[in-house]
């Protein structure tokens, strides 16, 4: 038995454009995803979050599930444009009513909220004035943050300002997989210094307000190996663990960005004004840490901007996800370790990590995912093991409570450790519920 510690939270986690629905009920404004779903051949199969897991209207029902599991801890965010319709300005309390019930309904089930003010799902009105390309974004996040603070602060003591940023800045402003669906470098680097800066500014805020309970970020974490030993690909590799990780690490604490990765991208590296890496390096509590796989990275002179390519990485005997994303459990453990020994070991939740499979269920419509109970058990060891070598791991955040709406990959990818039936929004918990539900109980796994 791998016991972990005393004190160890055991959780699961969601994001509210991938579960709530209610698109435009109760004096929800329009966000970016609203706008780019809608738009025909974004997404697969042109589906939406109009009605996702109907959380919006089933939440006491999924809520009183997770009790049931014996779930601690519960990462869900708040879908900014439902309590600000326009961004700023004028609440929504309807919109704020939701969370106010959200959080005493996990509070009276026993379970630690955790709130992520943002989860990509920008207002669309903040988006037709620049969107995070605009620095007002800044005070723009900051007025809604002091908003939500103000509201649950008394009662929420775990907060995260934004999940992800690479992602979002990324996807949504480079590759234009994501809403706002941009394609441009330039506004991409300079939308990650935005949400930095934001970051910081929510944090300072947070402190400011007195709020007993604890800010931290999550961000998105792989492992990267070149894929030989050669200059060439050692170079590419340390660029891809530079624009990933470095890029949010540095500021955040060390107060700098990474020199070689800003001289390499020249004109496209962000513009950075006096006192804005003071602002983004406040103290955080703690930082959050997604994980779900490992590249192997080759310099490609044809590889875009950073002039590499990346292929997944599986260790012996696994396959890959329905994602195609490879499996390492180790490549978490070096990540933490990484952490550990080059960032000053602070606290840490695991934030998300879980697992894509072709589930099948049968008549019943329960699902035996064997697969994904062995992932999690690998990786929940791995996690063990940089505990055991002093890594500063406090939590766990299983990905995800619910099978959800999976962004542009729309309904097909089921990442939940709850089945959904999207016809009936019926929620029907899969194998790996009940295998959590036992773990968590002996606070530890097998």
């Amino acid at each position: 038995m791998f016991r972990f510690p005393e004190k160890f939270l055991w959780g699961v986690a969601t994001s509210a454009y991938q579960i709530e629905g209610a698109w435009n009920e109760d004096g929800k404004g329009q966000s970016i995803w609203d706008t780019f779903t809608h738009r025909p051949y974004t997404i697969h199969n042109n589906q939406n979050g109009d009605i996702a897991c109907n959380h919006y209207h089933q939440m006491p029902e999924d809520v009183a599930l997770m009790k049931e599991l014996g779930i601690r801890t519960y990462r869900f965010s708040i879908s900014w444009s439902r309590v600000l319709p326009q961004g700023t300005g004028v609440i929504n309390h309807k919109g704020l009513d939701f969370y106010d019930q959200l959080v005493d309904k996990i509070l009276a089930a026993e379970i630690i909220p955790n709130a992520t003010l943002f989860h990509w799902d920008l207002p669309q009105a903040l988006q037709d004035r620049g969107g995070w390309k605009n620095r007002d974004s800044v005070e723009w996040f900051a007025e809604y943050a002091q908003v939500m603070f103000a509201r649950l602060g008394d009662r929420v003591p775990l907060w995260s300002t934004h999940n992800e940023p690479w992602s979002h800045a990324f996807q949504g402003y480079s590759f234009a997989n994501h809403a706002p669906g941009i394609a441009s470098a330039a506004v991409a680097y300079q939308t990650v210094h935005h949400l930095l800066l934001s970051h910081g500014k929510a944090v300072q805020l947070f402190r400011q307000g007195g709020y007993n309970g604890e800010i931290g970020i999550v961000l998105s974490f792989r492992h990267y190996i070149p894929a030989s030993d050669s200059e060439s690909d050692r170079a590419a590799c340390q660029r891809a663990y530079d624009d990933k990780v470095s890029m949010f690490l540095q500021p955040l604490f060390r107060g700098c960005y990474p020199e070689h990765l800003i001289s390499w991208l020249g004109t496209q590296a962000p513009q950075v004004q006096d006192g804005d890496l003071d602002l983004i390096q406040q103290p955080i509590d703690y930082l959050g840490v997604n994980y779900y796989y490992t590249l192997s990275i080759s310099f490609a002179s044809s590889g875009g901007l950073l002039k590499l390519k990346s292929a997944p990485f599986s260790a012996p005997g696994w396959g890959h996800t329905e994602m195609g994303w490879g499996v390492n459990p180790e490549g978490l453990k070096a990540v933490l370790l990484d952490i550990q020994e080059n960032y000053g070991n602070p606290k840490m939740y695991i934030t998300e990590n879980g697992c894509a499979l072709q589930d099948q269920p049968d008549a019943t419509g329960f699902v035996a995912d064997w697969g994904r109970v062995n992932y999690l058990r690998d990786h929940l060891r791995a996690i063990h093991e940089a505990i055991q070598v002093g890594a500063n791991i406090q939590g766990y955040y299983l990905w995800s409570f619910l099978d959800n709406f999976e962004w542009s990959h729309g309904y097909r990818p089921r990442f939940g450790i709850i089945r959904v039936d999207f016809d009936t929004c019926q929620r029907i918990p899969k194998q790996s519920a009940y295998w959590y539900q036992q773990a968590i109980a002996r606070n530890g796994i097998e």
